[in-house]
């Protein structure tokens, strides 16, 4: 699975591996779908969390309770509003985080639920495994997203080797959009963060980055409901 990454963000990841999903196993996942692709996760029945740098617009759709677009499972939103955080840097990337509120109230199945975000907030260890699912390319070169979704399994590894020159440096740029971006980072069963953009992605020596659901990013998001969230 290509992932989308950034030179900039709160959190490292290097890519194992690929897999289509098993059919409606990640409920929680949104497509955002207009002039490009995005991923989100939905966190109450009429809010979606994505990433700040994903392109939205009134035409913009978000599309929950599908495995493919062809199933007839699928719920279909408009965009109310939507929110980036204050502090979002389109240069650097960072606080690169937002919520999108739908037009309607999304209806709870077994193909739509809400997703498991962290109660309290810790750093992720090396080591960790965790999990990450999108509509993105598929293969190095290629321009098409996935029509299924797709999963890839991630391992966190140190922040020195992440912030290290070999990985990534100043001189980079950041690429477009692949349909990655706005996805989950799935650990142990919780949210812990949003993929951020991509570069060489696949490659050991350009890990994936990702913005971590730090305890700052949590009640930001609890400042905009009048009630709990999760």
């Amino acid at each position: 699975m290509f992932l989308a990454s950034s030179f900039y963000s709160d959190h490292c990841v290097q890519i194992i591996g690929g897999k289509e999903s098993v059919p409606h196993s990640r409920p929680f996942m949104a497509k955002i779908k207009g002039s490009s692709i995005c991923g989100g996760t939905l966190i109450k029945s009429n809010w979606v969390l994505t990433a700040a740098h994903c392109n939205i617009t009134k035409n913009t759709e978000v599309i929950l309770g599908i495995h493919s677009e062809k199933d007839t499972t699928k719920q279909v939103f408009k965009i109310n509003k939507h929110i980036p955080h204050p502090c979002y840097d389109s240069g650097t990337r960072e606080n690169d985080i937002m919520l999108l509120q739908l037009n309607k109230q999304a209806k709870l199945d077994k193909n739509v639920a809400i997703v498991k975000l962290p109660r309290v907030s810790s750093d992720l260890k090396a080591g960790t495994q965790c999990l990450v699912a999108g509509w993105g390319i598929t293969k190095s070169g290629s321009k098409t997203p996935s029509d299924v979704l797709r999963e890839v399994n991630v391992t966190v590894i140190a922040r020195s080797i992440c912030n290290d020159q070999k990985h990534y440096n100043s001189r980079l740029l950041v690429t477009k959009n692949m349909g990655d971006s706005g996805g989950p980072l799935i650990c142990k069963g919780e949210q812990r963060g949003i993929v951020s953009c991509g570069i060489k992605c696949g490659m050991p020596q350009y890990p994936g980055i990702y913005t971590l659901l730090t305890n700052k990013y949590s009640h930001w998001i609890k400042s905009l409901f009048p009630s709990r969230y999760i």
